[in-house]
């Protein structure tokens, strides 16, 4: 077999909860933004593929990584993510660490306690926002804010696919911790409908999510970039909404997503707010310069 062909599940940018490389972002920094995804979307693609046998998911994985790394051409996918580290002198290293957090996917279908998913997020998750500030030359000083904004979305989405994945992947990202602390196990989570131990272990990890939009809404008033904070801004704002849905609804059986309508007021909500916010800012700091030199 090939790693590029059979297993592809189609998906692509436009079909994430989130913004991916949005008009928002500067078109210079759109085609490595969206490089990466790509990569990330072959990688994903790779380990969550119902029929592949573990040794091929692997294959498939190393062969991203050569490719990556300039050993083999074999994996096309990795490709434009090459050359745009390559003209860019960017460090491959967050797509490594991707892919460890993918190859873990394929071995690993529990996680006992909060801070085991953590340390996945650390991978799967964290990487993705520290590429975008790299390439838009931010500071690292950015990243605990990125970090925490990027690993609330992949909570939120373990939580919005909990049965999908449990049914399709026997994977379970519910901490079996949490579950426990509720008296259900992850048979719960094939029934039509959560029952009402489950519901409320779902709600405590969305409060426990919720405690890293705090840390998460301080990027947009941190990036120097305007078009990424209001990028940014827009993502945590979705963010928040989510969780407020999943706080309320059932992810069994309910439909815990975004109409575009509502994403799209949501999204010029925060857009406005973070535009408003530079502004006062930048006009609090002119005033302080002004009031110093008199």
């Amino acid at each position: 077999m090939t790693v590029d062909t059979a297993y592809k599940s189609g998906k692509s940018e436009h079909d994430e909860n989130f913004p991916v490389a949005s008009r928002l972002i500067a078109s210079r920094y759109r085609s490595p933004i969206l490089a990466f995804y790509r990569f990330a979307r072959a990688a994903d693609d790779a380990a969550d593929h119902p029929t592949l046998d573990e040794p091929s998911k692997f294959a498939i994985l190393d062969a991203l990584e050569d490719t990556l790394l300039n050993k083999s051409d074999a994996a096309t996918d990795a490709l434009p993510l090459r050359a745009e580290l390559r003209n860019r002198k960017l460090d491959p290293q967050h797509a490594l660490d991707l892919l460890r957090a993918f190859r873990q996917d394929v071995t690993k279908n529990r996680y006992r306690t909060w801070a085991e998913l953590i340390d996945y997020c650390r991978y799967s998750a964290m990487p993705v926002g520290r590429f975008v500030l790299d390439v838009h030359g931010e500071s690292r000083a950015t990243w605990p804010s990125s970090d925490a904004l990027c690993t609330a979305l992949q909570i939120i989405n373990h939580l919005q696919d909990c049965a999908k994945d449990y049914r399709d992947l026997d994977r379970v990202y519910v901490p079996l911790e949490n579950m426990a602390q509720h008296k259900v196990d992850v048979t719960a989570l094939a029934k039509a409908k959560s029952s009402s131990g489950l519901l409320a272990c779902l709600r405590d990890l969305a409060d426990r999510t919720a405690e890293l939009l705090p840390e998460a809404s301080q990027l947009p008033a941190k990036v120097s970039d305007i078009r990424l904070s209001v990028e940014t801004a827009v993502i945590a704002g979705l963010a928040s909404e989510l969780i407020r849905l999943l706080k309320t609804r059932d992810p069994l059986a309910d439909r815990v997503h975004l109409s575009k309508p509502q994403a799209a007021l949501i999204a010029g909500r925060a857009a406005a707010s973070a535009l408003l916010a530079r502004a006062t800012s930048r006009r609090g700091a002119y005033q302080a310069v002004r009031d110093d030199a008199a």
